[in-house]
């Protein structure tokens, strides 16, 4: 299988974040991705397909936001990495907003995504390496790994969160169209819902969205993954949210996996984007499941069964001295 990454998006490194009432050191590091790539043989480098493919999933503004936010953060005066204090709940609408707090606001839900110094290049490239990914799928290959970080999942079309800048699955899976792929499915894996990833395709009836996750009653981001939400408009019934208890261990897993591949099977993809994230796994720091490394062989074992084509695109994932060999376990089950 090819891997693909690129060292540029070693260059996000924040130093700290707000979690559960307290500062605390930045969980996505680039310490994750030097993990998982000493598991591996080896690693292509992402090739620049511009800012096209990320402008037909996010908007300009919001974009052009991610690329001056830390620039604008240190002219007014502040030091260290730009993090936001004040969120609309309601009543969030285009404002002219000039003072880099209110933009930190508008464009994100959270105080745990904070924007260093090397953010923009880092989500730039991370995906780019997603659609580099896709170009190997494209061009044959069944299967291709895509290590993105910082990751994207939680990423919507205007605003981050989750520690997630630009949605790497949610980009490639568009790009996918004029890849030659018309039936489009999504798969989130990772412990927490893809909150940005079902908010981009709710009213899409093409591409298929479905999420196995922590249950968002108890879990991060709360406010959206539940089991209700099945899409919005023309997009009814193309959402597919599977929520479970914390403690959820293997055995029940796999069962709901196997409910979600029939389910995505019904559709008839021919291509099937994997948001893979190995916060699953029960040694994992801010996550409660309890999921082993045969666990995850067992996982992807069943992801590739069908034969779709699969772009397994890297989230989550925190434990890292486990982490590249969980990663390492899960990608050995799609050659098994």
């Amino acid at each position: 299988m090819k891997v693909f990454f690129d060292t540029r998006q070693n260059d996000h490194a924040p130093a700290r974040e707000m979690h559960n009432g307290a500062w605390m050191p930045y969980s996505e590091q680039p310490s994750r991705a030097a993990a998982i790539l000493n598991q591996l043989a080896d690693f292509c480098p992402a090739r620049d397909h511009g800012i096209d493919p990320i402008l037909a999933v996010h908007d300009r503004a919001y974009v052009d936001f991610l690329k001056v936010a830390h620039a604008d953060w240190l002219a007014a005066g502040r030091e260290g990495d730009a993090i936001g204090y004040t969120f609309p709940v309601v009543a969030r609408r285009p404002l002219r907003l000039d003072r880099i707090d209110a933009r930190l606001g508008a464009y994100s839900y959270d105080a745990g995504t904070p924007i260093a110094a090397g953010t923009w290049d880092a989500a730039y490239w991370s995906a780019q390496t997603a659609l580099s990914a896709l170009d190997a799928l494209a061009a044959g290959e069944r299967h291709a790994f895509a290590l993105c970080r910082p990751p994207g999942h939680h990423a919507g079309r205007d605003y981050m969160g989750g520690y997630c800048y630009l949605n790497n699955a949610a980009i490639a899976a568009e790009a996918a169209r004029s890849q030659g792929f018309s039936r489009v499915a999504i798969l989130d894996v990772d412990y927490h819902h893809g909150n940005g990833t079902q908010d981009i395709f709710a009213e899409d009836a093409d591409t298929f969205f479905c999420s196995i996750h922590a249950d968002p009653s108890t879990d991060y981001p709360f406010y959206w993954g539940h089991a209700d939400e099945d899409g919005i408009g023309a997009g009814r019934g193309a959402t597919l949210n599977l929520p479970l208890p914390r403690g959820t261990g293997g055995e029940n897993y796999l069962a709901v996996l196997d409910s979600a591949m029939a389910a995505i099977a019904a559709r008839t993809p021919d291509l099937l984007v994997l948001s893979f994230g190995a916060d699953t796994h029960a040694s994992d720091p801010i996550c409660a499941f309890d999921l082993d490394r045969d666990d995850f062989r067992a996982m992807a074992r069943r992801i590739a069964a069908p034969g779709i084509p699969v772009l397994i695109v890297m989230e989550g994932g925190y434990a890292v001295d486990d982490l590249g060999h969980n990663v390492s376990a899960f990608l050995s089950g799609f050659t098994a």
